[in-house]
C-alpha cells in the first residue's frame, strides 16, 4: 500500500488503494496437483500434465486459467515426508455461477486421482474481486 504525508504528517492512502470497488464478486479456486505415483513408476510429467491440462481442464474452463510448477510435501502416515514436483492451477469464474463450475472441478480433481493413481488433489478457495 503507498501512503502519502499531507500537511503536518497525516498519511493518506494513494494509488490503487483508492480503488477498493474495482471489480466484481469472483471465486478463486486452486487446483495442487502431486506428481509422484505410489507404485514406483515415474511421476507425471509435464507432457502428461499438459495432456490432461488440455483434454480435462481448459474444455471446462475455456475462458482461462493460470498454470504454476511448484514443490510441495507432506508427510505420510508412518511420518516420512514426500517431496514432489507438483502443479498448482488457479481458475477465477463468477461468484454466481461457483456451485456449476464447483461440479467440473470436483469432475477435474477425480479425473487425475484415478488417471495417475493420486489420494487426492488440493483444492482451496477463495472469494476475491476480479476485473478482465
Amino acid at each position: 500500500m503507498l501512503i502519502a504525508l499531507l500537511g503536518a504528517g497525516i498519511p493518506a492512502l494513494v494509488g490503487a488503494a483508492l480503488h477498493t470497488e474495482v471489480g466484481e464478486p469472483y471465486q478463486e479456486t486452486r487446483l495442487y496437483f502431486g506428481t509422484e505415483r505410489p507404485d514406483g513408476r515415474n511421476p507425471v510429467d509435464e507432457r502428461e500434465f499438459t495432456r490432461f491440462l488440455d483434454r480435462e481442464i481448459t474444455p471446462a474452463f475455456p475462458e482461462g486459467l493460470t498454470v504454476q510448477d511448484g514443490r510441495g510435501q507432506w508427510r505420510e502416515q508412518d511420518g516420512r515426508i514426500v517431496r514432489e514436483t507438483s502443479y498448482e492451477v488457479v481458475l477465477l469464474y463468477p461468484a454466481n455461477e461457483a456451485g456449476e463450475r464447483g461440479a467440473r472441478i470436483e469432475r477435474i480433481r477425480q479425473a487425475y486421482e484415478d488417471r495417475y493413481q493420486q489420494d487426492s488433489v488440493g483444492r482451496s478457495d477463495d472469494k476475491v474481486t476480479a476485473e478482465f
